[in-house]
């Protein structure tokens, strides 16, 4: 298989794993969602360290990271972020707010491109412009369809953004920087769970055998599609990781509609229309850019290459 078709495959995997994703937290209802998310830091560095081992990579890259102070401190910035986007992500789910949840990851782009605007000064194509100003109308809307601000939904979208901001610093690889973002959630995450069990407070396993495999399962949930995201993102272009991000939120929605059965009135239907047609317009964009660079690069590389070919010497005269 080609190297782009297999990158398309494995980020395929991750976002629909992502999708999925929505069915499994439900299952550990009988905690309370900050158990939850503290199983699933523990568990995901154990994940990590499994894939690590799968892979033969080692920890010879981490005395360096350990000795590097601003690496450090922004893995930690990455690991807070990512820790709220789990928390919401897994509250929203548990309260049968799923549609909450396939809001923030369709308006989540729209949050990235904004923030490159307001910390690395970029500046947005007209069609950027007209797909931010969809989503902000979007969310107005879906503020009177819900009869309040879609919290949940901006938590989680600006959250992943700013992880995604701040993981531009990082100058480790996928799975290494999230080894050490595991690594730091997992002391006061076990000190947690372990305060939990103390005080009788906790579920790990009062409640049943599969209730802990769950728990366990929390973390491996939590790193695969992660692991998969970043192999897909080294093989295919980032426009294409960008049409394959919105499977997850489109799965969501299908999830909280029609399985959990959630209420969609007309005006969260005008809500999600103004969404996906903020996502149409991005998608036009990205796609017509992408091809933009492409067409570019190929005018660039036959410049050269006619720079580069010799012109031929006529012949000598006998």
């Amino acid at each position: 298989m080609p190297e782009t078709n297999r990158g398309v495959a494995l980020g395929a995997t991750a976002f629909l794993m992502w999708g999925f994703a929505a069915l499994y937290w439900p299952f550990l209802s009988a905690s309370e969602p900050s158990e939850v998310l503290a199983h699933r830091m523990v568990w995901a560095l154990l994940a990590m360290c499994v894939f690590l081992l799968l892979a033969r990579r080692g920890w010879s890259w981490l005395p360096q990271v350990l000795r590097s102070p601003r690496q450090l401190l922004l893995v930690a910035a990455a690991a807070v972020l990512i820790s709220v986007n789990w928390w919401g992500f897994i509250y929203s789910v548990s309260i049968t707010q799923t549609l909450q949840a396939s809001l923030a990851y369709f308006i989540n782009p729209l949050m990235t491109v904004c923030l490159g605007v307001v910390f690395f000064a970029e500046r947005l194509r007209a069609a950027q412009w007209v797909a931010v100003g969809l989503g902000v109308v979007a969310v107005g809307v879906m503020t009177v369809a819900y009869g309040s601000t879609p919290w949940l939904s901006l938590l989680m979208a600006s959250s992943f953004a700013a992880y995604g901001a701040v993981k531009k610093y990082v100058s480790l690889d996928g799975m290494q920087s999230l080894t050490v973002e595991t690594l730091m959630m997992f002391l006061p995450a076990l000190g947690f769970v372990l305060y939990l069990e103390a005080t009788g407070a906790g579920t790990a396993f009062s409640v049943s055998p599969g209730h802990t495999i769950l728990l366990v399962g929390g973390g491996f949930v939590t790193a695969l599609p992660l692991l998969l995201f970043g192999l897909a993102a080294r093989r295919v272009p980032l426009s294409v990781i960008g049409m394959l991000q919105f499977i997850a939120p489109t799965m969501m929605f299908l999830i909280g509609w029609l399985i959990q059965g959630e209420e969609m009135p007309l005006s969260r239907w005008i809500g999600f229309l103004f969404v996906w047609l903020a996502v149409c317009v991005f998608a036009y964009d990205q796609i017509r850019s992408s091809r933009a660079r492409s067409s570019a690069a190929r005018a660039e590389a036959a410049r050269v290459g006619a720079a580069q070919t010799p012109t031929p010497r006529p012949e000598p005269r006998v």
